[in-house]
Formats: C-alpha cells, structure tokens, sequence
C-alpha cells in the first residue's frame, strides 16, 4: 500500500476548499469564502512588477530578500513598532510560508504548541505536519464580541510548551488581544522559555485605533522568543502575489536562509518590488482600505443581526463576520446548501476548528451591494428552511 506519512494523513482537508469546488463552475456564484477583497491590486504596484520583468529581474536572489526589500520591511516595523534592523527581516513566498518556516525552524516532533482557537485552518495544521501536538485555548462568544480567558490560556502556557501561536486580529473571529493581556502572555513565556509565533496578517486592518493592533513587537525585546509573520495579501490587496516576511532575532538568520533554500529558494524579485512600491507609496491604499472595510463591517454586521436566529459580534481587526446561526449543528453541511440553493458562497465555521461549529464566516471585503445581494439569498434559504 502506497501512503503518506502519518503525520499527513491525520491532516484535516481544508473545508473552505471543499466549498470552493462545489462552486465551480456557477455564473451566479457570490462568493465571501475566501480572505480577499473584491479589487485587484493596485496598479502602482502591479506596475512596479511589470517594469521589473522588463528590466529582466527574472534570476534568483538571496534566499532572505533583495537588500531593498528587506531595508524598506525594517523601516516600515520601525515606524510601527520597535527599531527594527534589516538582519532581523526576511522575506517570504507569502504569510503561510513565513509560518511554515517559523515552525520548521523551532518545532520538532513531539513538541507541545498552544493554539487561541477558532483559527485559522492552515496555522493550526502547520505543527501538525511536523509532528508536534497542538493543545487549544477556545475564545468565548458573546453578541458584544469575543474574549480571551487569559487565566486558562496562561495554565495551557505550561514549563516545557515549545511555542504558542496566536493570531491577533485573529481570523475567524476578528478578536484582538489587550494590550494588558499581551503583556502579561509575553512576561510568562519569558519565564518559562516559550516562543510566541505572533501571527501578524491583519494588524493594519484594525478598526479601533489608528496606526495598527496591539502588537508583541511593541512591548518585546530583541532578544526574546519572538517571531512576528505578516503578509502583504491582506494590508495591500495582494492576495495573489505570494509575499510575505518574517521578523525574527537575528541569530536565527542564518539557519532560516538554509530553510529558504530547501523551501523555495527565492521570493521572485519582481515580486519584491512589486512589495517595495506597496511599503513606499501603500499608505493611502490602506487608509482607503481600512475605512472601506469598516463601513462593510458595520453595514454586513448590522444586516445579520436584523435577521432572527443569528448573532454577529462586531470585529475589532481583519475582515471577517464570524456569526451564530441558532439550531445549526454541521456548518459545513449549511454551507454546502448555500451554495447549492442560493449561489452564496461562506466559509463554515468548522474549517476552523471544532469550537467553530455553529458558526459561518463571512468576508465583508467587498462592496455595500454586493453584501446586500448576499444578505438576501442568506435571508431566503433561512426562511425557506423554517418554512
């Protein structure tokens, strides 16, 4: 018998993806299953890569990063965060990726890693793959948004954890870690010598503060067990290119640029500056963005509540509605007839976990009529069901 490695056998197929295929195909398909907006990138970027590929910039390059690129991502962390030096930055083909490496550059078979869950289908795999055991700490729901038991997650934070994951603004939910709380998380892995893999896709596109969410790379110090991913997909509708970065201590550099090479070798360096003229002339891309996306949020959070039977809190971050649908016990299954009788494409909320279920998410980064098109096919499967 031919097979995987167990390890990859016991992996969960993505539920989003199932979803998706069972949508090929549909001309009337509204799709909101997936984490990205309903523009393509901007031109000034898109050209940037084409001049690049006219220029013939189509070789490799250094495994971390072209010196541009990796000089404008440490500029841009220093303007948001802490003084951040271009050797403590890398490159990667997209955010996932940046994650896959952090993990495989820390995490062995066998280790123990905690997870603040509904995540993420693809960050809660990740140290599956390579053989760690994953322990969850589940947010809880309430109509005025979600909350973190910080008590329950610090006990999870054992002596002899290997790394915890958290993804703030967290995708599903839209949940954002205090900064109390974030303080106090960072000080207990400090003591017991636990790494925190702080997921960082959706830190610009945080609706309570100006500037970005709460992050560990404010309070941490070089030296500590922090590495922060982040992507360019979400902050600059560049979903499609595939670049990523990772900010890490400097040691690590080294076995990191051994990683890149047996991964991937490269990040295109068309797609570089493509990523260079995004941080050098992005910021009223994501102005535009963040305050498009909020009026979404609270037109599609509004419009779900008014219907009976579900309950959507208000996201802090990202740009996602993860709301309650009363009495549906198999969201994967609820999806699928939306799909099939309405056209409307969700993503069910156990793609994220078990503590998903009885959720369906929602991406509300699209326009007022196009979410107002989806509130109505939403609106006539529940009641053709209750009828």
């Amino acid at each position: 018998m031919l097979a995987a490695r167990a390890a990859v056998r016991s992996l969960s197929a993505s539920r989003i993806r199932e979803l998706v295929n069972a949508g090929l195909g549909r001309d009337d398909l509204l799709a909101f299953w997936v984490g990205e907006p309903d523009e393509p990138t901007p031109e000034f970027i898109r050209q940037a890569g084409m001049d690049s590929i006219a220029a013939g910039e189509t070789f490799y390059s250094h495994n971390l990063g072209i010196p541009e690129l990796r000089e404008a991502l440490a500029a841009y962390v220093t303007g948001l965060h802490r003084p951040t030096a271009p050797e403590q930055v890398a490159a990667t083909s997209a955010g996932v990726n940046a994650l896959m490496l952090a993990s495989q550059l820390l995490v062995d078979p066998g280790d123990r890693v905690v997870e603040v869950v509904p995540l993420w289908p693809n960050l809660q795999e990740i140290p599956r793959i390579l053989g760690a055991t994953v322990e969850t700490v589940p947010l809880a729901f309430s109509r005025a948004g979600w909350r973190l038991d910080l008590d329950r997650l610090l006990a999870a934070l054992r002596p002899g954890t290997r790394a915890l994951y958290l993804n703030s603004p967290n995708n599903p939910t839209g949940w954002t870690i205090a900064r109390a709380d974030q303080r106090a998380v960072l000080e207990h892995c400090r003591k017991h010598g636990i790494w925190i893999f702080a997921d960082d896709a959706y830190e610009r596109l945080y609706y309570e503060a100006p500037g970005a969410a709460p992050s560990f790379l404010d309070l941490a110090d070089p030296e500590d067990r922090l590495i922060s991913a982040n992507t360019f997909s979400k902050t600059w509708l560049m979903p499609g290119w595939r670049l990523g970065w990772l900010v890490l201590p400097p040691e690590l550099g080294a076995d990191l640029a051994k990683l890149l090479e047996y991964n991937t070798s490269c990040v295109p360096v068309f797609v570089q500056r493509a990523g260079i003229a995004a941080i050098r002339d992005g910021e009223p891309v994501i102005r535009r963005t963040l305050e498009r996306f909020r009026r979404a949020r609270d037109f599609l959070v509004r419009e779900l509540n008014a219907i009976d039977g579900i309950e959507a809190a208000r996201p802090s971050g990202t740009m996602y509605a993860f709301f309650r649908v009363a009495g549906m016990s198999d969201s994967l299954a609820f999806c699928k007839r939306l799909v099939h009788d309405t056209g409307l494409g969700l993503a069910p909320g156990s793609a994220f976990g078990p503590e998903g279920e009885g959720f369906v998410r929602w991406c509300f980064a699209s326009s007022e009529e196009r979410l107002a098109q989806g509130i109505a096919r939403l609106r006539s499967m529940l009641v053709h069901q209750v009828g």
